[in-house]
């Protein structure tokens, strides 16, 4: 098979992927947003889809960079190893939302990678750079690390609207959250476009 035509496949399949992690992922983004009927399920969708898009011009594309020369030994990546970690991703993602599991899109996608690279090559392909060995580090850390982070600043927020909002009438919170909703799914939706999008940025790059 011509080179052009398997790099142009895997792009296609990578594109796949990122849009099963859209109906897998960014919908978190947007529910509070379409269940208390702040906004149509057809307009919530173009307000996440804008947001997730300006993500990478705002915020740099470092997790791009990550995933695409600090997770696996990039001389040991071929082709086929990219098409497996792909299809695994993706099988994952199927799987997990025919059956409603939260599951991370982002675990799957360099679940399937790094499994791909190591059936190739073996463990060498993890270990073998020192780039790599703290990427996992890094990577592993945080899927402990943030969701601590995210209790931690949730309780505190909560908190701190309860001691703020103590003295407002139900009808005048009601109308002020349903405003500030706008504002945390287009703040969700930068933090995807940031962050979960830009992996498959990041498998892209090494296809290219």
């Amino acid at each position: 098979m011509e080179p052009l035509v398997v790099v142009v496949a895997l792009i296609g399949i990578a594109l796949l992927f990122d849009y099963i992690n859209g109906f897998h992922d960014a919908a978190n983004s947007i529910a509070t947003v379409v269940s208390t009927r702040v906004l149509s399920p057809g307009k919530a969708v173009i307000w996440a889809a804008f947001f997730n898009f300006v993500a990478a011009f705002a915020f740099g594309t470092a997790v791009a960079s990550t995933v695409g020369k600090g997770m696996i030994d990039i001389s040991l990546v071929t082709f086929g190893v990219i098409f497996a970690g792909l299809c695994g991703a993706i099988a994952l993602d199927l799987i997990t939302w025919w059956l409603g599991l939260p599951t991370s899109s982002s675990h799957a996608l360099i679940g399937g990678y790094a499994g791909a690279a190591v059936t190739k090559a073996g463990l060498v392909a993890v270990t073998g750079c020192p780039g790599c060995v703290r990427g996992w580090t890094k990577t592993l850390s945080f899927i402990v690390i943030s969701p601590m982070i995210g209790l931690l600043a949730g309780l505190t927020l909560m908190v701190a609207i309860y001691w703020i909002c103590r003295r407002m009438t139900p009808a005048r919170v009601d109308r002020w959250f349903r405003r500030l909703q706008l504002l945390s799914a287009a703040l969700f939706s930068l933090n995807h476009g940031a962050n979960d999008a830009q992996k498959t940025m990041g498998i892209i790059t090494t296809v290219l």
